[in-house]
């Protein structure tokens, strides 16, 4: 029984946007995720931290979860920047039972249990991707959203997974670093940062919560383990 996370796995197996574009690490990358994903076992459960497919909807997104399906294991999967495909709780659900995947679930103003240990999260928020000024509307959402996940754990350990980075070198979100600090959460684990940029990322400890980058790419394609 272990618990893993990875973000950022950008399939596109129904829809014409490989991220074998970029090269470098992106060069076969459903082949590395095939293999890195290998590793999975019935009793272990998978965080999926955002920007999962490609698909601008969940007929075209089936593929994708189809190929996630396909490993043992329980995915949670949470909110990236590009899952367009992204809808309610209820319909996500729905789609995914109708399709026959029983191993898909969502880690959305809510929180899922390993063992003792509360698993938590959001997509949360990156002040430099709001081309049109901050939107205060959308960031206050993502607070409400994660203090939900949060306070839905009780007083058990909590680890939280977002997609974008609640801090990295020369940025910060200090609201969201606030609701970890306050909820006692031991560590966040987040995505979004690819190549050169994850050079920027912070990880270790800051203000008693742990921080560690988890995007496909910068883990070789291979599921970091967070606890057994």
């Amino acid at each position: 029984m272990a618990l893993y996370a990875m973000g950022d796995t950008h399939l596109s197996l129904s829809v014409n946007k490989s991220m074998e574009v970029f090269g470098g690490a992106w060069n076969g990358y459903v082949d590395k995720l095939r293999e890195g994903l290998g590793v999975l076992k019935e009793e272990d459960t998978l965080v999926l931290c955002g920007d999962i497919s490609w698909g601008m909807s969940l007929e075209q997104a089936q593929a994708d979860f189809a190929f996630l399906e396909e490993f043992p294991g329980r995915k949670l999967i949470l909110k990236g920047n590009h899952d367009y495909w992204w809808n309610t709780a209820s319909k996500m659900e729905r789609f995914w039972q109708q399709a026959g995947f029983e191993r898909l679930a969502v880690l959305h103003n809510n929180c899922h249990w390993y063992g003792e240990t509360a698993l938590c999260g959001t997509r949360g928020w990156f002040y430099e991707e709001d081309a049109g000024g901050h939107n205060e509307k959308v960031f206050r959402r993502e607070l409400i959203r994660l203090e939900a996940s949060l306070k839905a754990a009780g007083e058990g350990e909590k680890l939280c997974f977002l997609h974008y980075p609640p801090c990295y070198q020369g940025y910060t979100c200090p609201e969201i670093m606030d609701l970890l600090e306050r909820y006692r959460v031991k560590t966040c684990y987040y995505g979004h940062l690819h190549g050169g940029s994850c050079r920027l990322a912070v990880e270790g400890a800051v203000n008693g919560v742990e921080y560690r980058l988890v995007s496909a790419d910068h883990l070789r394609f291979r599921p970091w383990k967070v606890m057994d």
